[in-house]
This record gives C-alpha cells, structure tokens and sequence, in this order.
C-alpha cells in the first residue's frame, strides 16, 4: 500500500539522499539566485564579473549625503534629484562632485556610468564637460573638471567645449587636418602627482588617447564604461541608442595602485550645461592569469604607464620638531666652541715653536 508523504516527510526523504556539500550548494544557488547578484559571464574566456554594491549608485539614490556614515558624498553644488544626481546645473561658475566613501581593493574591474548632458546652449556655447576619477585623495575641489589639478590616479575626460580650438580662431590660425579634434570629445590621463591639466590645450599634452562622443542634448541614454583588467584600461562608449558599446581608447601597461577612491565632478564657467548622473556601477571582474602573470602583476604604490615617462615626484621633507631643532643648534654650539678652543691651542703652539727658533 503506498503512503503519502506530508511536506516535511518528503523532504526529510529527499534530504538524507544529498551530502552536506550538495546541500550547501543548492542554498548557495538558490542564494544567488533570489538576490540577483550571481556571477555573469562577460566577453570570451573565463571572465565573470560581479556588482559591487559599495561602490555603485543607482536610484533611489540612498546612501548619499554629507555624512560620515553615507557611501557616496557630494560636494560644491552637487544635488539628488528623484531621477538622477545634478552635479552642476545650467548655470555659470558652478562646480560640484559625487565621491565614493569607501576605497576599492579590487584588482580588475569595470565602472559602468550612465550620464546625461543637456543644455540651452547652442553650438560651441555650452560648457565645460565632466570628469570620472580613480583617485588617491577625494573630495578636493579644484580647477580641472571640479577636481584638484595635480591629481594621483586615473582621469577620464567628457570635455565639451573646444579651448585650444577657439583661441587657434582668435589668432586666425587653422588646423592641419591630422590634428584638429572634434568636441565633444572624450580623453583619459594618468597621473602620479606630477603633472598640470592643461586645459588651454584641452589636455593634449598628457592624454593617453581620446575619441569623438556626441553626447550633448540627446533623447536616448548615454553610457560610458572604463574597464582595467591586466593593467590594461580600457575605454567604449555607447551613445547612438543601440545598446552597443563602441571602442574609444585602449591602453595597454597602466599601472594603478589599489585602495583609491571612485567620483565623478563637473564644473561651469562663463558657458554651462546640465551635468547629470543616473546611475554608476562597479563589478568586479575575476580572471585566469598564469604564473608569469601573477609575478608581472604584482600591486604598485603610484601609477605609471608603460613605455610613458612621468616626472618623479619628490617628496617633501618633514617639517623638524622643537627637541630636533633644539639638538641641532645645541650640538651646532658644542662644535664651534670645540674649533675654537682647538684653534686657540694650535695658535699658542705656533707662536711657542716662533719665540724658540727667534732666540
């Protein structure tokens, strides 16, 4: 005669069939699944990636504000709106910036942003463009896009309006056609603390590459994402409305420390434009690397590139303490009375050895 099985029965059954390994995978499963945070496969190879949530922003945007307590902090002008965060609006002599809290230790990563730019503005009058940083220090607002010049890390550049450009018209030059660049244009720098923004020059001098992005005043989303995998950063954008990301630099042999800090900031002069954030997304991308790669790869204490030679930078020295200071002059003193009395022998001897060989 066949017995029914409650619920509890069934599973008390079914249970004493699965190992404790098996057991603990089918939670983990059913974990990941019911979170939606399970590892995603990206590109060819045996690439996942995985959201980090400490380092992300997304709406309803909690988690931001000027406490000790919040993840991101704004700064400057910087604002949350329901549907994105304002870093500047369209207005003159603004400035303002979203910075992560909490330092990133990942070794390979991806930052996903979804942005907007709009404006009143018409052609080539509307500025001045934002900034995503990997940086050292954070929150310190300065000339270059909202940021401090001299920064320690990586900048990428959304630059929209053209400085070297206008001031070529002013002085009635033109460009060779090789060499004129078309803005809105997107450009990335490497830094170790040693080198200005030159934004006379729109970053020309320092960049490590950059490409044309139309980004300005369009109805679809625009997107950017900066990916580092095996000290090679990478850069694609997807601005057409296609879903599709479109290659713009790539970079092979960048060096960037762990433990720095991820923002974005914007800044307005005597043009302006909307600058907005709806979204940025951090994943963590694990991949296979031999032995040999392990020993090439191993953490660095201040960026570089490859083949690209910075200054070095020098550090300062530490400023002396009281008992420091009070040692050197006391011993300073103790010396020259030591000279002194030295040469007061020295000169007594001599004129001794004068007066016997007078006589």
């Amino acid at each position: 005669m066949a017995v029914a099985l409650g619920p509890s029965g069934w599973w008390q059954r079914w249970r004493r069939r699965l190992s404790a390994r098996e057991v603990s995978r089918m939670l983990l499963l059913l974990l990941l699944l019911g979170s939606g945070q399970g590892p995603r496969q990206v590109g060819a190879g045996q690439t996942f990636e995985y959201l980090k949530r400490e380092h992300s922003l997304s709406k309803p945007y909690q988690g931001v504000g000027t406490s000790s307590s919040s993840l991101w902090n704004l700064m400057g002008n910087a604002m949350v709106m329901t549907q994105y965060i304002r870093l500047t609006p369209d207005m003159q002599s603004k400035q303002g910036a979203l910075w992560n809290r909490v330092p990133c230790f990942l070794r390979d990563w991806e930052l996903q942003v979804h942005f907007r730019i709009h404006g009143q503005g018409k052609k080539n009058l509307h500025g001045d463009g934002l900034a995503i940083w990997y940086t050292k220090d954070r929150m310190q607002p300065g000339p270059v896009f909202g940021n401090m010049d001299k920064f320690v890390g990586l900048g990428v550049f959304v630059d929209t309006y053209p400085n070297e450009e206008k001031q070529q018209e002013a002085q009635k030059r033109r460009y060779s056609p090789g060499v004129q660049r078309v803005f809105p244009y997107i450009s990335a720098m490497v830094n170790n603390g040693s080198l200005s923004y030159d934004h006379e020059r729109d970053g020309r001098p320092t960049e490590l590459g950059g490409c044309t992005a139309i980004v300005r005043n369009l109805h679809y989303d625009t997107f950017l994402v900066i990916r580092y995998v095996k000290r090679h950063l990478t850069i694609m954008m997807d601005i057409d409305g296609k879903h599709e990301w479109r290659d713009c630099i790539e970079v092979p042999g960048v060096r960037l420390p762990r433990g720095y800090y991820f923002g974005t900031s914007s800044i307005t002069g005597d043009l302006s434009d909307n600058h907005d954030v709806i979204s940025l997304k951090l994943f963590e991308l694990t991949v296979e690397r031999t032995p040999e790669e392990e020993k090439l790869h191993r953490d660095v204490f201040l960026p570089s590139v490859d083949n690209m030679k910075l200054p070095e930078m020098t550090a300062p020295l530490p400023p002396l303490s009281g008992l420091a200071l009070f040692l050197i002059v006391f011993f300073s003193l103790v010396f020259s009375v030591f000279a002194i009395v030295i040469g007061i022998i020295l000169y007594n001897k001599w004129q001794d050895q004068s007066r016997k060989r007078f006589y």
